[in-house]
């Protein structure tokens, strides 16, 4: 078959309906996308901040051990520190950061930073102990506590060395920030990534529908292509199918035909038959002949049709069949020196079979024929509906036409209204049913000639390249 068309890009990928495999399969892709990162933002927040927890407690060991190192007594026994502290944050009033130093009288020696508020400190105790504590202008403080023994002292001093713990916040914020907006661009390039690779996964899919659609259109007869190994049986199953629907068709005509000629002999035996019997027996008995002559001819068509009509890829350009027809009903009526003339069939596709449809338009032109008096036109043309396109046959003569009382009685039952005129009277019935397996149908209303127009309703198929006869012509019968 022909090169497959290119495949649909992940953006016209990303529109798929609700209920679709690739809709699906996204959509799975992009919930586990979302938990997974979504826990590993989690995770990696709680390691950062369990990471600036350390590195802050470390901090305040550090001036702990700082400040223990300088701490010392004078002859009096009061504290004084050999030399402030190195950290600078120590000096600044209210910087955050402060350390205290309470002995066993309740004196106590603080921070520059601290001015002349104090901490409330718990009791401490000879190991480092991490609490939290309420700054001088209310904001929480994570502060080490000790109880130390300087040398000559009779009573340990209690230590304290405090820092905000809003610097931990804004670190951590400041993270999370830059973690969420990595996260969100890794989740984007993820369900992109994942919608690339299930638009390439099912392109294989798309390529099948295609090809079943060129089938189901006519414009190949199966399947054809490389596949891969997972969608390769279902392409030889589909292949297979089609193969047995036009086994059975190709059967199904075969036996129609076959009791057509088993039944049509016998009936042409009794006809003959009858010319022996008394007047009103023959009578009866050609009639009931004839009766069942029409009646087989009509389930026939039914049975050809509904069998041919339903196979995938059936489709036939109508220009030529109308040309087909105007041939041979113009040889057939030619004494009568009828006008047919043919108009915009020129690139119409019928989606069905050939034979339905010549036997169909055939039906309408022999009827036309039949009762125009001097003309019979044949229209055609293409109506886009919403469930489809459609084909709008039209045969009109210039003939007595059919009063509106007696149009459900020929379409549905196929009495004669005219025994004069040959026939058996079955021929728009036929019609009628031929059209409705192909969900279409036949209308008959008052032509613009004066006779009789019927309209043929049937289902449109792409339009060929070329066509079989010419948009309009008129085709006059030669006088004998």
């Amino acid at each position: 078959m022909a090169a497959d068309p290119p495949a649909a890009s992940p953006g016209a990928l990303a529109v798929a309906p609700a209920g679709s495999l690739l809709a699906r399969l996204v959509g799975l892709a992009v919930l586990w996308i979302a938990v997974a990162l979504l826990a590993a933002g989690l995770m990696l927040a709680h390691l950062f901040r369990a990471h600036v927890e350390r590195t802050f407690d470390a901090r305040l060991r550090d001036h702990m051990a700082e400040l223990v190192a300088l701490a010392d007594t004078d002859a009096a026994g009061r504290l004084r520190l050999k030399r402030p502290s190195v950290d600078p944050n120590f000096a600044r009033p209210l910087s955050g950061w402060y350390w205290q130093i309470a002995d066993a009288t309740g004196r106590i020696e603080r921070s520059r930073s601290l001015w002349d508020q104090d901490l409330a400190v718990p009791a401490a105790g000879p190991s480092p102990r991490l609490v939290v504590l309420a700054g001088p202008q209310g904001q929480s403080l994570r502060a080490l506590v000790r109880a130390v023994e300087l040398p000559d002292t009779p009573a340990p001093f209690g230590f304290v060395v405090a820092g905000p713990q809003e610097e931990i916040e804004n670190a951590v914020q400041a993270l999370v920030w830059v973690l969420a907006v990595a996260l969100v661009v890794l989740g984007l390039g993820l369900v992109g990534a994942v919608v690339g690779q299930v638009g390439v996964g099912l392109g294989p899919l798309r390529r099948l529908r295609r090809a079943v659609a060129a089938v189901r259109a006519g414009r190949v007869a199966r399947v054809d292509g490389a596949y891969p190994a997972e969608v390769a049986p279902l392409a030889d199953e589909i292949n297979a199918l089609l193969a047995h629907d036009a086994e059975v068709v190709m059967r199904a005509r075969t036996q129609a035909g076959d009791l057509a000629h088993a039944l049509k002999t016998p009936l042409a035996v009794l006809a003959n038959e009858a010319a022996g019997l008394p007047p009103e027996r023959a009578a009866l008995v050609r009639g009931q002949a004839d009766l069942m002559r029409r009646h087989i001819d009509r389930h026939l068509s039914r049975a050809r049709a509904a069998a041919s009509h339903s196979v995938l890829g059936a489709r036939c350009a109508v220009g030529p069949v109308g040309a087909a027809l105007v041939r041979t009903l113009g040889a057939l009526h030619r004494d009568r020196a009828i006008a047919i003339a043919v108009d915009g069939l020129d690139g119409l596709v019928f989606c069905g079979d050939r034979h339905d449809l010549e036997e169909m338009l055939g039906n309408l032109m022999d009827n036309a024929c039949k009762w125009g008096r001097t003309q019979v036109r044949v229209a055609g043309r293409r109506v886009a509906r919403p469930d489809g396109d459609r084909l709008e046959l039209t045969v009109e003569d210039d003939g007595p036409g059919i009063p509106e009382q007696a149009v459900a009685e020929v379409l549905v039952r196929g009495r004669r209204l005219d025994e004069s005129v040959p026939g058996s009277g079955l021929g728009l019935a036929i019609v009628g049913d031929l059209a409705a397996l192909y969900r279409g149908g036949v209308a008959l209303r008052r032509s613009e000639l004066g006779g009789l127009a019927a309209v043929l309703d049937l289902p449109a198929a792409p339009s060929p390249s070329s066509s079989g006869i010419r948009s309009t012509s008129t085709m006059r019968p030669e006088p004998r």
